[in-house]
């Protein structure tokens, strides 16, 4: 994928978000058109549990955000239309939704904010996390509405310093995309907002993550405690080992950020394991997950967009599959970005050419050397050519792929092949 400018003009162009009202359901027609799409790309055999799925979720998504720079009256495109790389942007918001078991939260803030990038060949995937005391500038962003139709974020004009996880409250989903535009210099057609529901969801939808704890973690903060072994992680625990950060090894919120790519490295493999993929009730359970609790940028209302999506992810060997995390410097109060070595990173990126890690693992984590005990993954799956009804590759011969880009070293991160275990620490400790 090429990557554009980092103009602000370019990138901050002013777009009215959509308005969150629930979508009209789907006619039997369409519904059942879907569940052949799922069929073909996730291999389910169950064709009736697959079209009530695709149907009751197609059901519950909600009206897209437009983020900077969409033209909402483009139609999205079919599964086969999907060709090239995908930029993404996951949010992960800390309003709770009211919820007593979190806490009063008085901002409505984007404390995790990750860039999931896809390669043009679909032959690897990175995903850079940027932490949440990074200061960055804040570009112009629109008023942004929240599910209701009444404005949770004023907008703001921008050209101001602040931390990147103020950008939710300042516009919405949309100005997180143009703050992550505005720093990296790359276009991100599509977006998502979970919130901390969406997160006990979705690991009770896959039936939990497997984690490795190397010492005991201790945080009040959260109310999590973990003795040093293997645990399966889901609903409320599995949000608490995400959020933790006092019970890490230095407290910091990078040590957070190494713990979080240790359980998603471990989420993926749940994901590619024949347990999952291949399982028409788990499949169902991950997709109504998604839909109820996620509130998702216009160009991914279309559930063709998001299979197709999924289905390149699904190629994908877990071993070209990293997590990293946004180069910074420190200061007083928080982080600020080390430009040079990100350019480095997002150039790659650019280039649609796979990185290696040369900063080692991230804060809080070891490699974790025990046997196996997780599902095996699959394989990147059957050729189309010998599946029916499977995804056509994109015509033409593809040209060479680039070789692998050695990151610097102040970037952190892991592949999803590698297994890690998360260092904690006591309240003496603390």
């Amino acid at each position: 994928m090429a990557r554009r400018p980092a103009s602000k003009r370019d990138v901050l162009l002013r777009a009215p978000l959509a308005r969150h009202g629930r979508l009209a359901r789907h006619g039997l027609r369409h519904a059942f058109a879907l569940a052949g799409i799922a069929l073909a790309v996730l291999v389910v055999s169950a064709v009736t549990v697959t079209a009530v799925a695709l149907w009751d979720v197609s059901s519950s998504l909600e009206k897209g955000v437009t983020l900077p720079g969409d033209v909402t009256s483009t139609p999205a495109p079919d599964v086969n239309a999907i060709e090239g790389g995908v930029n993404l942007l996951l949010v992960g918001s800390d309003s709770g939704e009211g919820d007593p078991r979190f806490g009063e939260r008085s901002e409505h803030l984007n404390d995790v904010t990750m860039l999931l990038h896809i390669a043009e060949d679909h032959a690897s995937a990175t995903v850079v996390s940027f932490p949440r005391d990074l200061f960055v500038e804040i570009p112009e962003c629109p008023p942004a509405q929240n599910r209701s139709g009444g404005y949770q974020a004023p907008g703001t004009d921008g050209g101001f310093t602040d931390k990147i996880n103020t950008a939710l409250s300042y516009g919405g989903l949309g100005c997180v995309v143009a703050t992550v535009q505005n720093l990296t210099g790359l276009s991100i057609p599509y977006a998502a907002e979970i919130e901390f529901n969406g997160v006990i969801a979705m690991s009770n939808a896959v039936g939990g993550v497997p984690v490795c704890v190397a010492e005991k973690i201790e945080d009040t903060h959260t109310d999590l405690v973990l003795e040093p072994g293997r645990h399966v992680l889901k609903g409320l625990e599995a949000l608490q080992f995400l959020r933790t950060r006092y019970g890490l090894a230095t407290g910091s919120d990078l040590a957070r950020i190494g713990n979080q790519q240790s359980f998603l490295s471990s989420l993926v493999r749940v994901i590619k394991s024949d347990g999952t993929l291949n399982n028409p009730i788990k499949l169902y359970s991950l997709a109504k997950a998604a839909a109820n609790n996620m509130v998702l940028s216009s160009r991914l209302q279309d559930l063709g967009t998001i299979v197709s999506i999924a289905a390149a992810l699904r190629t994908i060997p877990l071993d070209r599959v990293a997590f990293l995390q946004y180069p910074v410097d420190e200061v007083d109060g928080g982080l600020v970005p080390r430009t040079d070595d990100a350019d480095i990173l997002f150039t790659a990126l650019a280039n649609d050419q796979p990185v290696t890690v040369s900063g080692g693992l991230g804060q809080a984590s070891q490699p974790d050397d025990s046997p196996e005990e997780t599902p095996t993954p699959t394989d990147a799956g059957p050729s189309p050519t010998d599946t029916p009804g499977a995804i056509p590759s994109p015509s033409g011969t593809p040209s060479a792929a680039p070789g692998p880009v050695e990151l610097p070293d102040t970037i952190s991160g892991q592949t999803a092949a590698e297994r890690t275990c998360t260092n904690g620490r006591t309240l003496d400790e603390q």
